[in-house]
């Protein structure tokens, strides 16, 4: 049985988070690989659904595996970006939010081993496990457009993005500097965490520039290498006729490939393959990302890299690696990889992980691919999209509210005020399920 921390916070936390690291026994009930959003409360719950059962887990049986150092509010770097946080709002030490009865080990995953139910940490180290859950994310890949690191770094380059917390502020230093020019806002072709964000940002700026009367002079433009506004039709066909009605100009299937900070030029590549320059005198990216590489080529892995389950269960397709469920962004799922669909994610994989190690098969909990895209589109407004697998429309307050595609100032305060609240208070600690809100669901 694996010893569990004593729940500190501050610098101390860490140091005893990696004393832990080697102060254990490389054997565990649950191992869980990452401490993010998926990991933290998958965790919980996990432990919280054994002990409601009457079979509570000891101490130390469910262990984490992330060297983080801090825990990120990742959709809170949107309103950092919009002038509406501070980014330190949005991060806490990654020790302080694991409770007594869960270990935490500060070393990353390096290799799967799902014939033996083991892996190996970065360190050499081979833990085993009785279970496994994988809830690594994803990789942001910075270097996958030529100049984008160095335009980053530079304070002067007119060049940002929400997609870090190093440069999530300089979002906002660069869209409130602004007084005149080209402001051009990208999305990549493929997968990226939260869709929506990249035109978050830009609806957010465009308001600021029209209440402090910039609004003439500053062109701005969504680039996206997607061939629509928004993946479901329903919202983003009501997108792209605000986008036309607040004069804000687009190219689909454009994808970023390269910047030119010091001459401002950014380079877009088109489905045709061809390619166009546009001078920008403020660019925002958002970086292509694709699955981590202790995943792809992996036993665990689909050809893509993406850790290959059962879109329902959230378990392992291969029967003999059925000990291995994943949720998250590392995962196969066919749904937006948003926090909003982890909190419907985990506890369907909390009652098939527990029904599995209690009886031998899967319970009746299914997920449906609900996800959700709280998509601000100006300072005190919102539209919420949410929706299931096949990209249908599955809105949680329409029968209350009328119509989701209608932006409203209540769903604006949920993604301010409610939502980052429940996540620190509620989500991370196993206590917030999706729709449900704090009330687990019964699966019958």
């Amino acid at each position: 049985m694996l010893p569990a921390c004593r729940r500190v916070t501050g610098p101390r936390a860490l140091t005893l988070a990696r004393y832990a690291s080697t102060s254990t026994k490389e054997k565990s009930r649950v191992l869980v690989i990452g401490a993010g959003s998926g990991g933290l409360t998958v965790a919980n719950q996990i432990y919280n659904r054994f002990k409601a059962a009457g079979k509570p887990l000891n101490a130390g049986d469910v262990v984490v595996l992330d060297a983080a150092d801090y825990h990120y509010y990742q959709p809170g770097w949107t309103l950092v970006g919009a002038g509406l946080g501070s980014k330190t709002n949005f991060r806490r030490p990654l020790a302080s939010l694991f409770p007594p009865h869960i270990t935490h080990i500060a070393e990353n995953v390096k290799s799967f081993y799902p014939e033996s139910s083991s892996v190996t940490t970065t360190s050499g180290r081979t833990i085993s496990y009785d279970s496994l859950v994988v809830a690594a994310g994803l990789k942001t890949n910075w270097d996958g457009i030529a100049g984008l690191p160095q335009a980053l770094a530079d304070p002067s380059s007119g060049v940002s993005s929400i997609y870090s917390y190093d440069t999530c502020d300089k979002v906002w230093h660069d869209v409130d500097a602004l007084r005149s020019g080209n402001a051009i806002f990208t999305q990549p072709a493929g997968v990226i965490k939260c869709a929506g964000a990249p035109q978050k940002i830009m609806w957010m700026a465009w308001d600021r520039y029209r209440k402090s009367g910039r609004g003439d002079n500053i062109k701005i433009d969504f680039m996206t290498g997607m061939p629509s506004m928004f993946s479901v039709k329903k919202y983003s066909d009501v997108l792209n006729n605000l986008r036309i009605e607040r004069g804000v100009g687009a190219e689909f299937q454009h994808n970023l490939i390269s910047i030119d900070a010091a001459n401002r030029k950014a380079t877009f590549k088109k489905s045709d393959g061809s390619t166009v320059d546009r001078d920008f005198t403020l660019l925002h990216v958002a970086p292509p990302m694709g699955p981590h590489d202790f995943t792809k080529g992996s036993p665990i892995a689909d050809p893509a890299g993406w850790v290959e389950i059962d879109k329902a269960t959230l378990r392992h397709v291969k029967p003999e690696f059925g000990n291995i469920f994943a949720l998250g962004d590392c995962s196969s799922l066919p749904t937006s990889k948003t926090v909003a669909a982890i909190t419907s994610q985990a506890p369907v994989l909390t009652e098939n992980l527990f029904s599995v190690m209690d009886t031998g098969g899967v319970s009746n909990a299914k997920y449906d691919g609900y996800t959700s895209c709280p998509l601000l589109t100006g300072y005190g407004e919102l539209m919420l999209a949410e929706f299931k697998y096949e990209l249908v429309p599955k809105e949680s307050f329409a029968n209350y509210l009328g119509d989701q595609t209608k932006r409203r100032r209540l769903f604006y305060h949920f993604k301010k005020d409610l939502f980052p609240w429940a996540y620190w208070n509620r989500m991370v600690v196993g206590k917030w399920f999706g729709p449900s809100g704090p009330f687990r669901p019964k699966f019958v």
